[in-house]
């Protein structure tokens, strides 16, 4: 089993190398000078068009669910543990500098994230029950002009988005939520487990609908409860708020290793804060991974750009917003760098997030992180299964056996609440790694279409700034 446990770990920390994370972070860089930096110009349409009334409604062009709720699931299954777990563990491995460089990828993350969204709306299919089926696969089988090449990459890409949302989507969620249950409330893993199962399979078995209704509630709900409290805790610490924010600042470009201050006994030089930041934060906002697009697929729009500029919102509250604010918790509280005394090791993952929130709120702190776990763990697992689900029915060219696959995928969310954590950890990073290959492939070699579109959408959004 260790020898297991070993070979997956060099083969993680490979994928996940200096290679990845230059192709993710360069395609990144590529679109958006490729698109003129339209996407960051446009921010502020996208997010006004994302809260607007309209956006939740299905008046415009065809699709399964509103705008919003296609966004609330992709954020569903982006909004997750790597926001509370992720962001704590790339702090202490990368030091608190790794905050910066999550936040510097997912700049560029945003472009990603608009142009595959937008590609996987303008190149999805009809399947034979009447509902929207797209996402990276299709946008390789239907957009490329050479077309073994893209069943290929197709075929890839939906294989990996199975296994990515059997582990990355599922076991490590569920296992998040049963480690958490146990340590703050005593809940044994089983009866977590069982919980899980048995909701995922009723809003599950639903499809596209029932799981955009309940992301479209939960999601939002989720997010603002843990943002509140996270501010609660920030401005608790106001005090070491400056100190915290130089310490970021001075440990993400500082060549040599530095620490003290804040961060306790962590040290850590540039290299690292970039390594762990950019792993971590397109862990967190999956942008470039092309999971989200398969969501966005199932949006009613008129228009692919209209859908990309929702979508690519997802990138902005799930790092900018979220991670931001559990690292800043992390920062002002002190609790970096400290020894746990439950472990007498030092404080990382969720419980150096926990740890954080408890400077402030005591023991609500710790039940605050936990309820917040639970949830955005649970809402990662609803939204993985549409993804997971999708690229399903692409391998198998039928959607006939998606029930199957719904039934099967709620119950392996019962081993990852009752198993061990490293090998599936690793696993499922690998998969979801090897998902970006195929995807990024794809958006370089169509971003000439991309820029294209962009250009032509601009003077309506032109217009409605005139107004």
């Amino acid at each position: 089993m260790e020898m297991l446990e070993d070979v997956l770990a060099v083969i993680d920390d490979f994928v996940w190398g200096p290679v990845m994370l230059v192709l993710l972070v360069g395609t990144g860089v590529f679109l958006t000078v490729r698109l003129k930096f339209r996407p960051w110009r446009n921010l502020g349409y996208a997010l006004k068009s994302t809260l607007s009334k309209e956006a939740r409604t299905k008046k415009r062009g065809d699709g399964d669910v509103s705008p919003f709720a296609a966004l609330t699931t992709a954020l569903a299954a982006t909004i997750g543990t790597g926001n509370i777990v992720g962001v704590a563990t790339a702090m202490v491995s990368g030091g608190p500098g790794a905050l910066i460089w999550m936040e510097i990828s997912a700049f560029f993350g945003l472009t990603t994230k608009f142009s595959e969204c937008m590609l996987a709306v303008k190149y999805r299919e009809v399947n034979e029950h009447g509902e929207m089926t797209g996402g990276p696969m299709y946008t390789m089988k239907r957009g490329f002009k050479n077309k073994k090449v893209g069943a290929v990459l197709g075929f890839l890409f939906a294989l990996f988005a199975v296994i990515a949302s059997f582990g990355i989507g599922n076991l490590t969620q569920a296992n998040s939520i049963s480690s958490a249950l146990e340590t703050t409330f005593h809940v044994p893993t089983w009866i977590t487990g069982l919980i899980i199962t048995v909701l995922a399979l009723i809003i599950i078995v639903g499809g596209i609908k029932s799981i955009s209704k309940v992301s479209s509630v939960v999601v939002p709900l989720m997010a603002i409860f843990y943002v509140i409290g996270g501010i609660i805790v920030i401005l608790g610490n106001i005090t070491n708020l400056p100190a915290g924010i130089a310490m970021i600042f001075k440990m993400a470009f500082s060549v040599k290793a530095v620490g003290g201050g804040l961060c306790g006994s962590i040290t850590a030089a540039m290299m690292n804060a970039m390594h762990y930041g950019v792993a971590r934060g397109c862990f967190s906002n999956e942008a470039g991974m092309g999971s989200a697009a398969i969501t966005a697929a199932s949006a009613t729009t008129d228009n692919p750009v209209r859908q990309g500029y929702i979508n690519m919102t997802g990138t902005f509250w799930d790092t900018i917003v979220v991670c931001t604010i559990t690292g800043l918790c992390i920062a002002s509280s002190g609790a970096l760098g400290t020894i746990d005394p439950a472990t007498g090791e030092l404080y990382t993952g969720v419980n150096l997030t926990m740890a954080a929130f408890r400077t402030v709120l005591g023991e609500a702190g710790a039940v605050i992180v936990c309820i917040g776990i639970a949830l955005f763990a649970f809402s990662t697992i609803l939204g993985w299964e549409y993804h997971g689900e999708k690229a399903f029915e692409y391998l198998f060219d039928s959607p006939k056996y998606n029930m199957i696959y719904r039934v099967v995928f709620s119950l392996i969310a019962f081993v990852g609440a009752t198993t061990a954590l490293n090998i599936v950890w690793d696993f499922s990073d690998i998969a979801n790694a090897l998902m970006a290959i195929p995807n990024l492939i794809c958006l370089l070699v169509l971003s000439g279409e991309i820029a294209k579109d962009v250009e032509e959408f601009q003077p309506e959004i032109d217009a409605k700034k005139h107004h």
